[in-house]
């Protein structure tokens, strides 16, 4: 049984991480690390879990008695932990970071960008350390992958995507609360999301001479879980040359699917999937990309990299249905 530990045990992320992680055939889950939580039961914090598991918060991390550590914590704490910790990580532990601090390359960290449809044959056995992707820059990649690898991202692309509260995490705030962020849209971050920055590399890493721009406007909905993205660009590609694109980039995917029907949100919710629908209207080539944010968004794609790591089934534990009833 491979041996795993949650530091930053109390969150959205680490809550469904947990949950994957106990019903996973070949996972034992030792420990989640909380210092706010710590002597508590995770089942009193993460209520989904009672009767499902027994542990108890610990604020200590004892990284000799795991095989793999996942970092569900804010953005930058990453970095200094490793860092502080660096003696005492045993050399074959693999660290999956669901953080931004290390999905940009910069030639200081070993780090794989963990997107699978993207960095397949990089993840494997002998991978050590994984940057697990943002929930934004999956489904935005997601849909513009296909037609990076064919070079033809050469116009600016359009994109409009509406994503539940859970992706701002489980710390209050004004636009978290029920009473704002019920019956209400708004946007933020327009043109400036920090996931920008890793989606113009994966996209340049496809297709090095792309320069255009990602006018990119996430907005907040008025629901729990999910990303819905619309993307449009202008094109000379026939309607049939894109969907060949398409079904043959992810013609061996283990998620990712693209359908010739209109995508629904509830189709990928409590899901790892990615559902992409595209489509060739007048000259502009429009996808649809739905995805859960917390599952194919977040710990859903750090299962899978984590099931590459250990050469086990892409899809194990993670055989989900969507809740759409």
């Amino acid at each position: 049984m491979i041996k795993a530990g949650i530091i930053g045990g109390a969150g959205y992320t680490a809550g469904e991480l947990a949950r994957l992680l106990i019903y996973h055939p070949q996972v034992e889950l030792k420990w989640l690390s909380s210092t706010s939580n710590a002597g508590n039961r995770v089942d009193s914090v993460h209520q989904g879990l009672i009767g499902e598991t027994d542990l108890v918060f610990t604020d200590q991390t004892p990284l000799d008695e795991i095989d793999v550590l996942f970092l569900c914590t804010p953005h930058g704490f990453s970095k200094p932990f490793l860092e502080e910790h660096r003696e005492d990580i045993p050399e074959g532990l693999r660290i999956i970071d669901l953080a931004q601090d290390f999905r940009i390359a910069d030639g200081k960290h070993d780090f794989v960008y963990g997107l699978p449809e993207l960095n397949r044959s990089h993840i494997t056995t002998a991978t050590r350390h994984i940057a697990n992707p943002g929930c934004f820059a999956t489904a935005i990649q997601l849909a513009l992958l296909p037609l990076a690898k064919a070079h033809l991202l050469n116009a600016d692309v359009h994109i409009h995507a509406i994503t539940g509260s859970t992706g701002a995490g489980v710390k209050p705030g004004p636009t978290k609360h029920f009473s704002w962020r019920n019956d209400n849209v708004s946007i933020y971050k327009a043109f400036r999301h920090q996931h920008l920055a890793e989606i113009g590399q994966s996209l340049r890493s496809l297709q090095p001479d792309f320069d255009a721009q990602l006018e990119f406007i996430p907005v907040r909905g008025c629901f729990s879980r999910g990303i819905f993205a619309t993307l449009y660009l202008h094109s000379d590609a026939t309607a049939e040359e894109v969907n060949r694109l398409y079904q043959a980039y992810y013609a061996d995917a283990a998620f990712t699917f693209v359908t010739d029907k209109a995508v629904d949100l509830k189709d990928v919710v409590n899901t790892n999937k990615c559902l992409l629908h595209v489509e060739k209207i007048d000259d502009k080539i429009l996808i649809t990309s739905a995805i859960d944010n917390l599952l194919k968004g977040a710990v859903g794609t750090a299962v899978h990299n984590m099931n590459l790591l250990f050469g086990m089934p892409e899809r194990e534990g993670l055989l989900l249905k969507a809740s759409a009833f």
